[in-house]
């Protein structure tokens, strides 16, 4: 697609209280194009993205992602249409089939995740919510074919630039490929990748994701201990501002359209870490 878009990924929008509406105008002002944060697992799509569509002027959001075995198709199509009407081309519908141990643990049954994607991408249409409203988070050869043939395209989260190319090619040239990729603004190597696994050590631990860049050749040595230096270096650039975006520019090279930018510095939802954004917005916007 002819756009590169420059967007962010941060769990900091999960808090509740006026420094989330704040840190959107912050970033809508810097010229990012979209928030993505997480819409939990509770049922429907959280308030929260509503408030920030209310609480700002042109910054698209999107959820990464509405869990599909704890929305329902209806609930997540009536939230996502009337966020159209008030705020038309800014909302956009990010699905997921989530992970096992984390469906389990709430009690429900983890089985065909493709199929079950499939029956809600059903309900979806059934409700009358068109596939440009929807992008799906999508990992594998098969869910990534999905998003290429019913939905906007494909939102992978925690890969490589390699699978960013991958992806370019399910998709094709005529959807969105929108990878998050989380970064550390910090030159010294020893603390950058501290700050970076403490990020990786739990995603390491969900079979979706270690499944996944087994298929790019990481070996089970890679994936242990919250990730080998070489697989942390793959997966999230650090380094100075300039040194951070140019690993980010490695996925746009790779064929993504948008880039949504995780910055691990801060923690999940401690802080903002605006003056990363100030930085990183100088050079990649």
């Amino acid at each position: 697609m002819a756009q590169r878009l420059v967007s962010v990924w941060q769990p900091f929008f999960l808090r509740e209280d006026n420094a989330v509406l704040d840190a959107a105008v912050q970033l809508e002002e810097l010229g990012y194009s979209r928030i993505w944060f997480s819409a939990g697992f509770g049922h429907g799509v959280p308030a929260r993205f509503r408030e920030i569509l209310d609480g700002t002027e042109r910054i698209g959001v999107a959820p990464g992602i509405v869990s599909i075995w704890h929305s329902t198709p209806a609930e997540a199509a009536a939230f996502t249409e009337d966020a159209e009407r008030a705020h038309p081309g800014r909302f956009l519908l990010g699905l997921g089939a989530s992970h096992a141990p984390v469906v389990e643990k709430d009690g429900a049954a983890y089985r065909k995740p493709y199929s079950k994607m499939v029956e809600y991408l059903d309900g979806l249409d059934a409700a009358g919510l068109a596939p440009e409203r929807r992008i799906l988070a999508a990992l594998g050869p098969k869910m990534l074919e999905l998003s290429r043939d019913r939905s906007a395209g494909a939102h992978p989260y925690f890969t490589t630039a390699e699978h960013t190319a991958e992806a370019r090619t399910a998709l094709g040239p005529g959807r969105l490929l929108a990878p998050e990729v989380a970064v550390v603004v910090e030159a010294d190597p020893t603390t950058a990748r501290a700050i970076a696994r403490q990020y990786t050590a739990g995603y390491l631990q969900l079979p979706n994701y270690t499944n996944n860049l087994r298929r790019f050749g990481w070996t089970d040595e890679d994936l242990a201990g919250g990730g080998s230096d070489r697989l942390v270096d793959a997966v999230i650039p650090w380094g100075t501002a300039e040194q951070v975006a140019a690993g980010i520019e490695k996925h746009y090279r790779a064929g993504a359209d948008e880039v949504a930018i995780q910055v691990l510095n801060g923690g999940d939802t401690a802080s903002f870490p605006a003056e990363a954004f100030h930085a990183l917005a100088k050079i990649l916007i």
